[in-house]
C-alpha cells in the first residue's frame, strides 16, 4: 500500500464536489465507503498478464514503479513514475467523453543536488491515457510503461520514459522471474475492519538507461520495483496515512512493509519477505518493527525520514537514510517520497513513502 493512491483520492474529491456531499473520510479520501463498486475478497486468483490491465468496475488503482540507480560517477539517483486510475462509477470505461475513468501521472526524479517532479491529469476514453493489458502498456500524454517481452507474463522486459519541466529519463527494465503476490495470494489487508486490496510486485527488475536533469545526460543502472494494486476502499475511515518501505537487500532478497496510522496511535502492519529465488513469505503485525529514528522539517511538516526496521524472525536490524531529506512531492495531495540506503543486519538500497503528515 502506498502513495500511489494519494493522487487518486483527487477524482474523488471532485466527484464529491460535483454532488454536494460532505467531505470524504479517512486519509484524502481513501477510506470514503465505495458501495457501487466491486469489493476486495480473499480467493481471487491472480492471472496474468490480464490483471497487468485495468479493473474498471474498483474505484482506484495505480501502477507504480520506482528505482535506485547509479551514475557512472558512482553518484546515487531514484525515480518514480506512478499511473493512477479512478473510476467516478463502476464500468465507465466508454470511448469517447462520456467516460468517467480519472487519470493523474507522478514522476519524480531524486539526485545528488535534489528532487524534483511533475504531475499531469487526464480523462479516460479519449486516448489521452490509459492501460492495454497485452502487451502492457500503461501511458498518459507521452510518459509510458510498455512491456517489449512476452516473458514473466509480460513483465520480463520493459520501457518506462517520463519528463519533467527540468528532467527526463528514460530505463530498460529486465527480470527473469515472475511477480509476487503480496498477503494472502495477492489478497493485502489494510486493517482490522476488513478493509483490504489486490496487490503484486515485480521487485526483481535491472535497469539501465539515462536521466536528464538541466540538460546535462547521465547513464545509470540499478534496480527497479514495480507495484500494481486496486480497490474500492483500501483505507478505514480512521487511518491518517501509511509508511510504505520497498527495500533491496543485498543478499538478493527483498522486502515490502508498511504501517497504516489509525488516529487512536495504533499502526496496522503487514509485509512481505521476497528469498532471492522469488518465494514469499507474508508478515504479518507482530512481525515487524518500524521506529521512527530521526525527524526532518520538510515544507513545514515534521516528517521521520530516518527509521529503524527490525523484522526478528529473519533476523533483520536496519537503519534508514534519506538520499534528499527534502523529497517531498508537492502535488494535487503532497506526500514525500524518495529513495533509501540502509546498513546494520543487512545493507542495500530502496524507496520509502509517506502520507497524512500535517
Amino acid at each position: 500500500m502506498n502513495a500511489r493512491a494519494v493522487g487518486l483520492a483527487f477524482a474523488g474529491l471532485l466527484l464529491v464536489a460535483c454532488e454536494g456531499e460532505a467531505p470524504p473520510e479517512g486519509f484524502a479520501g481513501l477510506g470514503r465507503a465505495a458501495d457501487a463498486f466491486a469489493r476486495v475478497e480473499p480467493g481471487r486468483a491472480m492471472t496474468f498478464p490480464a490483471d497487468h490491465g485495468a479493473h474498471p468496475d474498483y474505484r482506484i488503482e495505480w501502477w507504480y514503479l520506482t528505482a535506485n540507480l547509479e551514475d557512472e560517477q558512482g553518484r546515487a539517483w531514484g525515480l518514480q513514475w506512478t499511473l493512477f486510475r479512478n473510476a467516478l462509477q463502476p464500468g465507465a470505461n466508454a470511448a469517447d467523453w462520456s467516460n468517467r475513468q480519472l487519470w493523474m501521472g507522478h514522476a519524480a526524479l531524486t539526485g545528488p543536488d535534489g528532487h524534483r517532479f511533475a504531475e499531469t491529469f487526464a480523462r479516460g476514453g479519449i486516448g489521452q491515457a490509459g492501460v492495454e493489458a497485452t502487451p502492457l502498456r500503461a501511458w498518459v500524454d507521452d510518459w509510458q510503461l510498455r512491456s517489449l517481452s512476452p516473458d514473466q507474463g509480460g513483465l520480463g522486459e520493459l520501457q518506462l520514459q517520463a519528463r519533467g519541466r527540468d528532467f527526463a529519463y528514460r530505463l530498460h527494465l529486465t527480470s527473469d522471474q515472475g511477480p509476487v503476490l503480496h498477503g494472502d495470494g495477492g489478497y493485502s489487508q489494510k486493517s482490522g475492519q476488513g478493509q483490504a486490496s489486490y496487490y503484486y510486485s515485480q521487485p526483481f527488475l535491472q535497469a539501465e538507461g539515462r536521466v536528464e536533469l538541466n540538460g546535462q545526460s547521465y547513464a545509470v543502472t540499478g534496480q527497479a520495483w514495480l507495484d500494481r494494486e486496486w480497490s474500492s476502499q483500501p483505507l478505514a475511515a480512521d487511518q491518517l496515512g501509511w509508511d510504505w518501505f520497498s527495500l533491496h537487500l543485498d543478499s538478493g532478497e527483498k522486502l515490502m512493509l508498511f504501517q497504516l496510522r489509525h488516529a487512536d496511535g495504533q499502526p496496522y502492519r503487514a509485509g512481505t519477505w521476497i528469498a532471492a529465488d522469488g518465494s514469499s513469505q507474508a508478515l504479518a503485525g507482530g512481525d515487524i518493527q518500524m521506529i521512527p529514528r530521526h525527524h526532518s522539517r520538510v515544507a513545514g511538516r515534521r516528517l521521520p525520514t530516518a527509521w529503524t526496521l527490525r523484522v526478528p524472525a529473519k533476523g533483520l536490524a536496519i537503519d534508514t537514510v534519506p538520499l534528499q531529506e527534502q523529497a517531498w512531492m508537492a502535488t494535487r495531495f503532497p506526500y514525500w517520497e524518495g529513495p533509501i540506503r540502509f546498513a546494520g543486519s543487512h545493507a542495500g538500497v530502496g524507496y520509502l513513502e509517506m502520507t497524512g503528515y500535517r
